[in-house]
């Protein structure tokens, strides 16, 4: 019937594209956003900042981005999209950060880092490539706020309770060690007792 129309619209004269008439789910996401463009790239960067060390923003074009088919749960898409992304964060050559961020995350997460210096981050939460995207970036921004969180000092108050919670469990150890060695100490008395009176018969 294709054909047919086809045909029918090149003898006329006129062009069509069967591209325009597919189907296009009420979530797609041009539908859900239609003012926004789907294209990746690297926003501007925020006017408020979440530390005065780390501000939020993470420039794309500084990372490796790869995409792969997901192996999650399944779908018309599944297995058939590139929907799965790794991000890799090389941490020494990041311009954006500061040498003293790149050594607390270091100490933070260094046992996580590869050979080569790369923090990896994955992602196949959903069948949408962007948010996958999204998501291991936000993945990234969550492990450098981690990095630059300080530990509070604790309180007197916390302290108190700490030291008596030590001197309390090391009482009760004591009286368990001391309930095993009388045990032992009656056990052995009453053992050789019964041993003379074996002996003496």
């Amino acid at each position: 019937m294709f054909n047919i129309i086809s045909n029918q619209l090149k003898c006329s004269g006129t062009k069509i594209s069967f591209r325009s008439v597919g189907y296009q789910s009420a979530l797609a996401l041009s539908n859900l956003y239609p003012e926004s463009s789907l294209k990746i790239k690297t926003l501007d960067k925020p006017q408020t900042k979440i530390s005065e060390e780390f501000s939020g923003f993470i420039p794309i074009d500084q990372l490796q981005i790869t995409y792969s088919r997901s192996t999650g749960p399944g779908g018309q898409n599944v297995n058939k999209v590139n929907t799965k992304v790794d991000v890799r964060f090389h941490l020494q050559s990041a311009t954006w950060l500061s040498d003293e961020v790149k050594s607390k995350i270091t100490e933070k997460f260094g046992s996580k880092l590869t050979k080569e210096g790369h923090l990896i981050f994955r992602s196949d939460v959903t069948r949408s490539q962007q948010l996958n995207l999204a998501d291991c970036l936000q993945k990234l921004r969550q492990c450098i706020i981690t990095s630059l969180q300080v530990k509070p000092e604790p309180s007197p108050e916390s302290e108190e309770k700490k030291r008596k919670a030590i001197e309390k469990a090391n009482r009760m150890r004591l009286a368990m060690k001391r309930e095993r060695i009388i045990t032992v100490y009656l056990k052995q008395n009453t053992d050789n007792r019964t041993y003379l009176k074996a002996y003496n018969k």
